[in-house]
């Protein structure tokens, strides 16, 4: 009887949603065509009008009310399951119309085009198609193995493994969703056959996979180079020893575990390990693979070449090496080439969109309001930091790296800049010089934070995607929170000590 009401009831849900959509859309097009109409056939200057007139409709109105009114409307969209990009496009260029006139939306291209014109952007898409060209010749399969037959006869070993190999994929790859999802269809069925503890084996692909924000050549690493101003090369430098410092921290918890209560993590069988020089003869798999990123991210730190020229020898490089161990073929680098389009697109519409947004906001005066709202407050600068990563963690368990990039690190820099870091317990302030570049590397581990943070993660989702039917959501969201508390130690540690981010570009640069 109850599934019988239960029909008719959502087939009327149904309807009323889809009626409610036609009436929407048709109101849209009927402003649309009315302001058309008093663009084209009536003078902005006066106050003559076809209809009605929107344009100029809030420009009385408050930056404090039209942040709500903009931010409020953005999540609105934004929980409405629409596209960021295009969501922060729209709404960017709705609030220029109705804060000032079509003559105002002239700020569109002068946003874009700067964007459009930098450099530096050219080498997001020459890393991912290095990153594509590496995982379709099969590399990463050969790597884990080779890592795999190293360390699996450790407790823990498999797990140490994932790990290891997840390191020096995010120095090949430098995108999350391919380095876990890789890494969940090659590592988990492993082990899994062997025994492990499921929090143990999903936690560590998650932790593993997400390095690739941290490790160069990260993309997240490069937008924000291009949003706050900064040098590429000294970012890398700067989030290279956290990166790897996280990574040993999650080694050591894996293994510690372990060889604590070896049930967790249990060593693969005595007749399925190879002799010592076996496993060396294994490592020439890895030279050509191993030696291109040493190229590459040589060339960077080295300043010999400038982030787009090492991400254009990477990628020619990358078709070498996958000639070099067979695998080259032209369907590959079709599919590579297409992955390449579809992701840079992707994020480029988001950049643009979130430009126009968040520019416009900084124009109206947002930028000074936010900043007197939160230097307002009274709390010192570590206390304001701490508030600002709070909101980041917040902000990445519900939009994606590039959106938050967008919309909040132009606002927050500023901030940052305004304060002094006198540091913390003993321990070497923070200068005026390397303020922006060490919140850059706070900002990236906080990222990779929010990867894992539950309920909205994006490896939790990712994971869940390549796991077995019988490791439920539950399990995926407690394997992240042990790893989730070593990467909020880790960001402790270079908050405390800055040097972790500092040392490594001063020593280089000077």
């Amino acid at each position: 009887m109850s599934t019988t009401t239960a029909a008719p009831s959502s087939g009327m849900a149904g309807k009323l949603g889809t009626w409610l959509m036609i009436i929407a859309t048709v109101g849209l097009a009927f402003i649309i065509c009315v302001e058309l109409i008093n663009i084209l056939f009536y003078d902005p200057w006066s106050d003559e009008k076809f209809l009605f007139k929107l344009s100029g409709s809030l420009a009385g109105v408050d930056i404090g009310p039209l942040t709500y009114l903009m931010f409020g409307s953005l999540a609105v969209a934004l929980m409405m399951g629409l596209p960021l990009a295009f969501v922060t496009g729209g709404l960017g260029v709705m609030f220029i119309y109705l804060v000032g006139d079509a003559m105002m939306l002239n700020i569109v291209p002068g946003r874009i085009f700067p964007l459009m014109a930098n450099p530096d952007i050219a080498a997001i898409p020459l890393f991912i198609f290095m990153a594509s060209m590496l995982e379709r010749a099969g590399l990463i399969e050969e790597m884990f193995s080779v890592v795999y037959k190293w360390m699996g006869g450790i407790s823990g070993g498999l797990a140490a493994a994932t790990i290891v190999a997840s390191t020096i994929l995010a120095a090949m790859v430098g995108v999350i969703g391919a380095a876990v999802v890789t890494m969940g269809i090659i590592a988990l069925p492993a082990m899994l056959k062997r025994n492990y503890d499921h929090k143990i084996a999903i936690g560590s692909i998650m932790a593993g996979g997400t390095l690739g924000i941290l490790i160069p050549p990260s993309i997240l690493a490069i937008l924000y180079a291009v949003v706050a101003q900064q040098s590429v090369g000294e970012l890398y430098l700067g989030s290279l020893l956290p990166g790897l410092m996280l990574s040993g921290l999650y080694l050591t918890y894996v293994l510690v575990r372990s060889w604590l209560n070896p049930t967790l993590g249990p060593p693969i069988p005595v007749e399925d390990r190879i002799s010592l020089g076996e496993k060396f003869k294994l490592l020439g798999n890895l030279i050509a693979p191993l030696a291109l990123v040493g190229l590459v991210l040589g060339l960077l730190f080295g300043g010999i070449a400038t982030p787009v020229e090492a991400a254009g020898i990477g990628s020619f490089g990358a078709i070498i090496v996958a000639m070099m161990h067979k695998k080259f073929s032209i369907a590959g680098l079709r599919e590579a080439s297409v992955t390449t389009a579809k992701a840079s697109a992707m994020v480029l519409w988001i950049m643009f969109g979130a430009s126009v947004f968040v520019g416009f906001y900084i124009l109206q005066g947002g930028q000074q309001f936010v900043t007197d709202a939160i230097l307002g407050t009274g709390m010192s600068a570590y206390g304001i930091l701490l508030l600002l990563m709070v909101l980041l963690v917040i902000l990445g368990m519900f939009l994606d790296w590039v959106g938050i990039l967008l919309l909040a690190v132009p606002i927050f820099i500023p901030i940052v800049k305004a304060l002094e870091f006198p540091g913390l317990l003993g321990f070497p302030p923070v200068s005026g010089d390397d303020v922006v570049l060490w919140f850059g590397v706070l900002y990236l581990v906080n990222m990779q934070m929010s990867f894992l943070s539950p309920p909205f993660g994006y490896a939790l989702f990712y994971i869940r995607g390549v796991c077995p039917p019988e490791i439920s959501m539950a399990t995926i969201f407690k394997s992240s929170l042990v790893f989730l508390a070593i990467q909020a130690f880790g960001l402790f540690m270079c908050i405390l000590i800055p040097g972790i981010v500092t040392w490594l570009p001063g020593l280089v640069y000077g």
